[in-house]
């Protein structure tokens, strides 16, 4: 049976280019060698890609009785989340805007398919 597991996680304030870095090196692996890579990337995006990987696999074992070591990642995209807009002022009475970016993350897992020969 083929079946889909979905995880997301919205507003999570970093932006998407950030953390398209980080999910662009996790896409297409095994879900728990894609745990064991976040684990050792420097980079501050791999911590709630980690644990929405974690909360999929999580589903995936709770919800459909599904096998830890059979899923994979299938498809791990971020889009961009509302951007907080606020107000610095600069010399020469200027406006300086700043920009809090914000993503949503969405990880789906799917079961590798063994054929019987």
């Amino acid at each position: 049976m083929d079946f889909e597991v979905r995880a997301v996680a919205r507003h999570v304030p970093m932006s998407a280019q950030k953390v398209r870095l980080v999910i662009d090196q996790v896409r297409g692996m095994n879900a728990d060698q894609a745990l064991d890579r976040l684990t050792f990337m420097p980079q501050a995006a791999a911590k709630p890609v980690y644990k929405l990987i974690s909360s999929a696999i999580a589903n995936a074992e709770e919800n459909y009785g599904l096998a830890r070591d059979d899923l994979y990642v299938a498809e791990i995209y971020a889009d961009e989340g509302p951007t907080r807009r606020w107000r610095r002022f600069g010399a020469r009475g200027r406006f300086k805007p700043i920009l809090k970016r914000s993503s949503h993350i969405t990880v789906i897992l799917i079961e590798y398919e063994y054929e019987n020969v």
